[in-house]
């Protein structure tokens, strides 16, 4: 008995150290096909608490919301007010962020989303997740980023877009349109390699403004490398504005954002713009289609 009892616990203790070892390895890389075709696209909505007033930053609204709107077109969505876990991240595409000074993180946060991006995970940002104390780290992350502290934007003003590429897939069909939000400038941008400009704005006179009144700023763009130490490409897509939330359901907004995604997760643009009634169709909340 004694014998059964000593083999029970040392095959006990192999299971909790093989358990933990998994627990401890990086994210794995996504599968992107099924035995019944193309596997749904995989989003993690990384939001954060509510900031500033009615109407604006309703970063819990938009992970309500867009998790219907994504969740409708096929794709499975996980997310949450936190840091996403190593864990979360495994069976995961893209991370889609909408949460203030997204660029702050911890070490261990850093590490966690490099991991992500080196077996080429997508990220997707909106409006002041490219704000952070270290710009300079943050735009190689997603190609540019803006210092938290200064007064580098136009407050609610309009935001006259200029189309810099219509051959780009996520621009298709788009022309020139102006919405109202806000707009960033004094941004801090990724060298080597730069950003692929989607579309800019002209900087409103607005007090905040003031001395800026007048620059071209690019406001949508994408970003592709390979980390360092990484076996393949990522793709970053961002969209500057979403100050006003209203403006994630803009007709004009919402299917390029949709097409972003999609691209940034590496999977044909069109992936999340058809509705998929078999999935269920939930209510509709301020930001949803």
């Amino acid at each position: 008995m004694r014998s059964r009892g000593w083999c029970l616990a040392i095959a006990v203790a192999a299971l909790g150290v093989s358990a933990t070892a998994q627990q401890a390895a990086p994210p794995a890389a996504p599968a992107t096909t099924t035995a019944q075709g193309p596997a749904p696209m995989r989003i993690y909505i990384r939001s954060g608490l509510k900031t500033h007033g009615a109407g604006e930053h309703d970063y819990p609204q938009y992970l309500a919301d867009w998790s219907k709107v994504l969740t409708e077109r096929g794709a499975i969505v996980d997310g949450s007010l936190h840091f996403p876990t190593a864990a979360e991240l495994v069976n995961t595409d893209v991370i889609v962020m909408y949460k203030g000074d997204a660029g702050a993180m911890t070490a261990e946060e850093k590490a966690t989303l490099e991991a992500f991006l080196k077996r080429g995970g997508g990220l997707v940002s909106f409006h002041d997740t490219l704000c952070g104390p270290d710009p300079e780290y943050y735009s190689s992350i997603v190609g540019g980023a803006k210092k938290h502290g200064e007064v580098n934007y136009t407050l609610g003003a309009d935001v006259p877009y200029t189309i810099a590429d219509k051959t780009n897939p996520i621009m298709q069909g788009m022309s020139d349109f102006t919405i109202k939000d806000e707009a960033f400038f004094l941004m801090t941008w990724a060298k080597s390699p730069a950003i692929k400009v989607l579309a800019t704005a002209t900087m409103a006179a607005t007090p905040s403004a003031k001395g800026h009144e007048g620059e071209v700023v690019p406001q949508v763009w994408t970003y592709e490398r390979t980390f360092a130490g990484g076996t393949k490409p990522y793709r970053a897509f961002v969209w500057m504005q979403g100050h006003n939330y209203e403006n994630f359901a803009d007709p004009r907004i919402q299917p390029m954002v949709l097409r972003g995604i999609a691209w940034a997760a590496q999977r044909p643009v069109e992936d999340l713009m058809t509705v998929r009634p078999a999935r269920g169709r939930g209510g509709r909340g301020r930001g949803g289609a």
